[in-house]
């Protein structure tokens, strides 16, 4: 079971949907799950785990979820490999055992070419990073997501879902 997760702010609350699939190129998800928390942490450069990590936590525990790969809305490594961002730390408050990928939109200072996926016509990449998988396979699986365009289908699914509460 993949988890594809993604959290909306509004004010001092976090909207977070999951969105379950069982293989990588599934057209449609095998289950939704929704949760919501009050008085987030408020944004701090540098440290947007600590605002998001403890949402993604609740998703998974309050609906008992169990996982083999979550993929997330951002980076796991901010440079691709050292630098921690929410997934690497995602991955540690699950002690290393469900591997994460995560789905940039936008590059983060001088990340390599070799994190750049190109999917559809976009001539705007994703950067994929990840922990606990290889990353030429976490970028196979993105690259094989359903979705003729840029952002797979269930990855816009997980923000929208999110985003309307």
């Amino acid at each position: 079971m993949v988890l594809m997760v993604d959290v909306d702010y509004r004010n001092s609350e976090a909207y977070i949907a999951g969105v379950v699939f069982e293989n990588w190129s599934d057209i449609e998800e095998s289950a939704i799950y929704k949760s919501k928390i009050n008085d987030i942490e408020e944004y701090e450069p540098g440290k947007f785990y600590r605002r998001e990590l403890p949402c993604i936590l609740k998703l998974i525990q309050e609906h008992n979820l169990k996982p083999d790969t979550i993929v997330i809305d951002g980076f796991v490594w901010l440079d691709g490999e050292f630098k921690p961002g929410l997934g690497a730390y995602l991955y540690y408050a699950l002690d290393c055992k469900v591997p994460i990928i995560g789905v940039a939109k936008k590059s983060f200072a001088d990340i390599s070419s070799k994190f750049k996926l190109l999917r559809g016509k976009s001539k705007k990449p994703l950067f994929i990073t990840s922990s606990g998988i290889e990353i030429e396979e976490a970028i196979a699986n993105i690259k094989i997501m359903y979705g003729e365009n840029r952002i797979p289908i269930l990855l816009k699914k997980a923000d929208q879902l999110c985003r309307r509460r």
